[in-house]
């Protein structure tokens, strides 16, 4: 007889379809929740639901799971407390993620890279890849294969894809981030052979028009050149000549292709990603003082009180007169510095300077006028340590280059919807549908009474936003940002709020932007009088738009590594700073440096030694303190800097008041 059998009874229960059913009734009737997992600086963490209630998620049940992932729970109660039990992944919170290397005595294994998951993960590295290459700290690209609330599956596991950067690479924030992110690493480089295409266009001879540039000091590609008149009867005659990339590359060819994937050329302290090579960028497409370039020009009329009048679009030849600086500019205008323009841009400077104030007047009271916002500008050495961040505000070079750009592009969004119905349009509608609902009941709390269609309806907004912005109240401005929608890409014409204009498409900066050179290519057919290709897809507009939001999103996390590491001193220093609190959650309130514009956190336990004594309203964006309001979204602040952690590239602070 064998040492050991199964029990006839107990092999019946195993197979038995009741006891199957038995525990599926069982599984229907338990309490069970559905939410992603927060995790905690200790070893346990929360499970919140899409409705806003949380649980207790126990250390050892938080051995199954990461930050992020969303899971069902089973729920115990004990007494007045509950808790969840994660019991099935519905979808993980990692897939592909960075992550840095960890060697203990030849196992191999990843930490991600995140602030909120402090876990060490076992690894293999993929086939392709050579494992003398990986080295203990170095950046790499992971994924996550194996996950313990996955059937067959009893631990994490990782596959290690790509090595980012060496541990003592100087380039890390910039590797790493773009690799986060899965943007490219470098300019496109296709050549140098880029022949003029025979368009079937007549190009009209300015190289004699002193057309000049304004740009950053160091800026290389040039999209823009300016050319202005005044009119006799009042008014000015503005022509705007644009690069001509699609001069140079045909639609469909590779490097048309990898700019359609790029979507936008990728700028980030100490380094540029063009789009498009740059023997194009910097080179035969930019608009270099004393080079004559092909260029899609337009030249419109804007009358003495600012509102357009006619326009023209048409190809050229033309040639920049003079590269000038943002900063000379301004300088010489305001009666400043040693620096004065030749004789024939001088005038011209001057008419731009008025005809940008009279254009301003006039989208003030018919349209709306961004408010001016400094511009923080990283200088580095060639290590990539930053000396110095410098604050651009936007002076009046800065607001001629704007206005000028914003005219010509409502120009071309009104050739596009006239001519050719379709195109790639910037739409933004300040409240969503779903939206406008809750910010009318948001207002109304605050005795502002409005009708749905001051929301939703341009002209009405632009009178309500008025109205709002003439209370000057932050906190009633950064309150109201919650309810409101973000610029998308559309291959239709549509409003932009932000702007307060019925149709805005670029087609300024088509060195640097795919949808420009989309834009550019429909007004030439427009130009031959050919009949206009099938609009933009979903496709292409959708990845627009989320190339956009990454390259935003890189640009952010660079500056935040570089911040972190430039203020590191202050932090041991404890060096207090002005700060405008721009956000309030429920665990602090996080604030922007008005010196340097980086931001910083302030836990609660930092704003009071007791923590129960401060109650944070998240949703009003109110905090108090032992009973009385002490901040609100909006208020400007004194904040010392405490912690500078650069492996989370954060900054920590507390109020200094």
């Amino acid at each position: 007889m064998a040492p050991y059998s199964r029990h006839p009874i107990v092999t019946m229960l195993q197979n038995n379809a009741l006891l199957a059913q038995l525990k599926q009734q069982i599984r229907e009737t338990t309490p069970r929740v559905e939410g992603v997992i927060k995790a905690t600086q200790k070893a346990f963490g929360f499970l919140e639901t899409d409705e806003g209630d949380s649980y207790f998620v126990p250390p050892p049940a938080m051995k199954q799971v990461l930050h992020g992932d969303r899971v069902q729970a089973v729920v115990h109660e004990e007494g007045d407390k509950k808790s969840a039990e994660p019991d099935t992944l519905i979808e993980a919170g990692l897939s592909r993620f960075i992550a840095r290397v960890q060697l203990r005595e030849g196992r191999l294994a990843v930490v991600p890279d995140h602030p909120s998951i402090k876990n060490v993960l076992k690894a293999r590295i993929k086939r392709s890849l050579d494992e003398a290459s990986i080295a203990d700290g170095d950046w790499v690209v992971a994924r996550l294969v194996r996950h313990p609330l996955k059937p067959d599956d009893r631990a994490f596991f990782t596959q290690i894809d790509e090595l980012v950067a060496k541990a003592d690479d100087p380039a890390v924030p910039w590797r790493v981030t773009l690799a986060r992110h899965a943007l490219e690493q470098e300019c496109p480089d296709a050549g140098d052979d880029w022949p003029l295409l025979d368009e079937g266009l007549e190009r009209e001879d300015l190289t004699a028009e002193p057309f000049f540039t304004i740009d950053s000091e160091k800026t290389r590609d040039m999209d823009d050149a300016l050319r202005i008149v005044s009119r006799e009867d009042g008014g000015w005659n503005l022509s705007v000549a644009i690069a001509d990339p699609t001069a140079y590359v045909e639609e469909g060819h590779a490097a048309d292709l990898e700019a359609r994937t790029r979507a936008f050329t990728v700028y980030l302290p100490g380094q540029n990603v063009t789009m498009l090579p740059e023997q194009l960028a910097d080179d035969l497409c930019s608009l270099w003082e004393g080079k004559e370039r092909p260029v899609l020009a337009c030249t419109l009329t804007v009358h003495a009180d600012g509102s357009l009048g006619d326009y023209r679009f048409f190809a050229a030849t033309a040639q920049s007169h003079a590269k000038l600086a943002y900063d000379r500019v301004s300088d010489w205008l305001e009666g400043q510095g040693d620096w004065a323009p030749d004789e024939a841009i001088a005038g011209q400077l001057k008419a731009l300077r008025d005809l940008t104030e009279a254009r301003s007047a006039w989208r003030a009271e018919h349209a709306l006028v961004f408010k001016d916002r400094p511009d923080y500008v990283f200088d580095l050495d060639e290590a990539g340590n930053v000396l110095d961040i410098r604050t651009e505000e936007r002076r009046i070079a800065n607001r001629m280059i704007e206005e000028s750009m914003i005219a010509a592009n409502a120009c071309c969004a009104d050739l596009l919807a006239r001519h050719v119905g379709h195109g790639i349009f910037n739409v933004h509608r300040a409240f969503e549908p779903e939206k406008a609902e809750a910010a009318q009941e948001f207002l109304a709390s605050q005795d502002i009474q409005v009708e749905r269609e001051q929301l939703t309806e341009l002209s009405r907004y632009t009178e309500l936003k008025r109205e709002l912005e003439g209370r000057d109240d932050p906190w009633l401005d950064v309150r109201l940002r919650r309810f409101q929608g973000f610029t998308s890409m559309s291959a239709r014409p549509g409003p932009h709020f932000g702007l307060g204009l019925p149709a805005y498409a670029t087609w300024t900066s088509p060195i640097r932007k795919y949808g420009d050179m989309v834009n550019h290519r429909l007004i030439k057919r427009v130009l031959k009088g050919e009949q206009a290709p099938a609009e933009a897809s979903l496709e292409l507009t959708e990845q627009l738009t989320e190339r956009r939001r990454l390259n935003r999103m890189a640009e952010r996390d660079v500056k935040d590594w570089l911040y972190v590491r430039y203020l590191s001193p202050a932090a041991e220093a404890q060096e207090a700073f002005d700060a405008e609190i721009i956000a309030i959650n429920r665990g602090g309130m996080r604030v922007r440096l008005t010196a340097n514009g980086a931001t910083a956190f302030i836990p609660a336990p930092l704003m009071h030694s007791d923590r129960d004594k401060v109650v944070i309203d998240d949703k009003e964006g109110r905090i108090q303190v032992e009973g009385e309001e002490r901040f609100k979204l909006g208020d400007h602040i004194r904040v010392a800097l405490t912690e500078a952690r650069e492996e989370t590239r954060s900054l920590v602070g507390r109020p200094t008041e």
